[in-house]
């Protein structure tokens, strides 16, 4: 894979713009944290619909109720399992969600029963987009949770920072190393991928965030070390899953949403599956 710095440019430029947005997402408030992955929830499970429906002609069928139903059950799940100290007039988003969820899934499937469109199969890859992409982000609120209450002040960006610039470190170095010096494909899923752009990725990211990050969050360099390690290593399948369904779906890009970068899922993909084995790594170390 060969350096084209034009390519590079708009990269470039798109993911600064793309950063303060994140970054003024997870730092604002605890409604700007919501909102933020509450939108790339809604994006990423929008563009999962598109490629199911070219990979699965059946799915293509599925009826208006289950098709925009479908994202607001993936927006109850992930209000049901996340923002637990978010509250409209006094009740929590989580209990909102928890109520209306399974309310909302009976009457989608009622609807399609008696519309004679219940397919077992569609079911299924709607429940497998829940879990791959609403639950998933879920888990950002209890990552923040770990360190909302320290000692010395509220630092429950913190982890889901570590998480999110070890992916984008990661994603950078192996881009850059894999244009330069890369010779051997990775996968034939993603044949723009190299082993030496993957291992550089994961070891200047993991290196580069546990000395840099460690200096700012009061939080072990050890601790700070499995995060970005687990980050960047799930992140790799994660990003080699997508592309998985881009080659069954035939298409380049997930979407458009971002120049040089594709859709939510393009630019999502690694933190999807990064998010749940970070938390689940967390669960035993603290």
């Amino acid at each position: 894979m060969s350096f084209n710095f034009s390519v590079f440019k708009v990269r470039t430029l798109s993911a600064i713009v793309f950063g303060v947005l994140m970054m003024a997402g997870l730092f604002w408030n605890q409604w700007s944290f919501f909102s933020l992955f509450f939108i790339i929830q809604i994006g990423c499970l929008y563009e999962y619909q598109k490629l199911i429906a070219l990979i699965t002609p059946g799915y293509q069928n599925i009826s208006f109720i289950h098709k925009w139903g479908l994202l607001l059950l993936g927006s109850l799940l992930f209000m049901a399992i996340g923002p637990v100290d978010i509250f409209i007039n006094g009740i929590s988003l989580q209990i909102i969600g928890s109520i209306a969820l399974p309310l909302v899934a009976v009457v989608m499937m009622l609807a399609d029963f008696l519309g004679k469109q219940f397919k077992f199969q569609n079911w299924a890859l709607s429940f497998i987009g829940l879990i791959y992409i609403s639950m998933s982000l879920s888990f950002f609120f209890p990552l923040k949770k770990i360190m909302s209450h320290t000692m010395m002040g509220d630092f429950g960006f913190a982890i889901p920072l570590v998480l999110i610039v070890a992916i984008w470190v990661n994603d950078t170095m192996a881009y850059l190393v894999g244009s330069v010096i890369g010779k051997t494909p990775l996968s034939a899923i993603s044949p723009n991928k190299t082993w030496e752009g993957t291992i550089a990725g994961v070891i200047l990211s993991v290196v580069l965030v546990t000395k840099v990050m460690g200096i700012y969050i009061p939080m072990p360099e050890k601790i700070i070390f499995i995060i970005s390690l687990t980050a960047a290593i799930a992140g790799t399948f994660g990003d080699l899953l997508e592309s998985k369904l881009k080659r069954l779906a035939q298409v380049k890009d997930s979407g458009s949403m971002m120049p040089g970068h594709g859709g939510f899922l393009d630019r999502f993909d690694s933190i999807l599956l990064a998010t749940p084995f970070v938390w689940l790594i967390l669960q035993f170390l603290l």
